[in-house]
């Protein structure tokens, strides 16, 4: 019996360690795992890997995150998208849900608040109670 292939997410950043958390964190959740540094790369990976989920950062060292979110909003099944950034704005903040983020998230993040949002993100049906 073939096994199904695991959900893609994509993750944008220009901070190695931070992709290296990403695909950590994802991989023990049972998500594939592809990075992007640039926003050309992630450009070129949304169309091959047709992930279910993108994490960008907004500033990129060769263009603006918000590119990203709206060509990944653009694609004919799109993917949600996490917005992250380490220079937060409530007008950045309004560009990326206007673009099509499905949220905005602030660094340094705590793992476990990130690794809950994506729950929430991709099984909102799972989403008990909140306290």
């Amino acid at each position: 019996m073939q096994s199904q292939p695991r959900p893609c997410i994509l993750a944008v950043d220009d901070e190695a360690d931070l992709l290296a958390t990403y695909e950590r964190l994802l991989g023990r959740q049972g998500y594939r795992v592809t990075t992007a540094t640039t926003r050309s790369m992630a450009l070129d990976g949304l169309g091959r890997e047709h992930p279910v989920l993108v994490v960008a950062d907004l500033r990129l060292a060769d263009g603006d995150g918000l590119d990203v979110v709206r060509a990944a909003r653009a694609l004919g099944t799109p993917p949600l998208v996490i917005v992250v950034t380490g220079f937060p704005s409530s007008e950045s903040r309004q560009q990326a849900l206007n673009a099509g983020a499905s949220a905005y998230l602030l660094k340094p993040f705590r793992v476990a608040t990130f690794a809950g949002l994506v729950q929430d993100l991709l099984h909102p049906q799972s989403r008990g109670p909140r306290p």
